[in-house]
């Protein structure tokens, strides 16, 4: 890299996702399923940014943690959040997921 060229900042182009983001991939997903509990995998998917199977384990890792229950309707999955999970990490173990939905989202978990 030539002194002359930008250094990659972290920011979006039109074509391309940031290198890094305060959120993870779960909890990307966990914020569509709030805004979205009947959304298709393939839907939460496509706004999230990453693949469909990529979106299948991380719902599988919110379902197995408790922090989401799937309920078959027909050919559709409905997703209920509990908001009263405690984050995992130590640092914000205090915390509750409800706190970071009321946040990002204006639809009740």
């Amino acid at each position: 890299m030539s002194p002359l060229e930008p250094k990659d900042n972290g920011a979006a182009t039109a074509t391309s996702r940031p290198t890094w983001t305060f959120l993870t991939n779960h909890g990307h997903v966990l914020l569509a399923v709030a805004t979205g509990p009947d959304r298709r995998v393939s839907d939460i998917a496509a706004e999230v940014g990453v693949t469909t199977r990529a979106t299948l384990t991380i719902l599988n890792d919110l379902e197995s943690a408790g922090y989401l229950r799937r309920t078959r309707i027909g050919r559709r999955t409905h997703y209920t959040l509990d908001p009263g999970r405690h984050f995992r990490h130590h640092l914000t173990a205090d915390h509750e997921i409800g706190e970071l939905l009321a946040i990002f989202t204006t639809a009740a978990p």
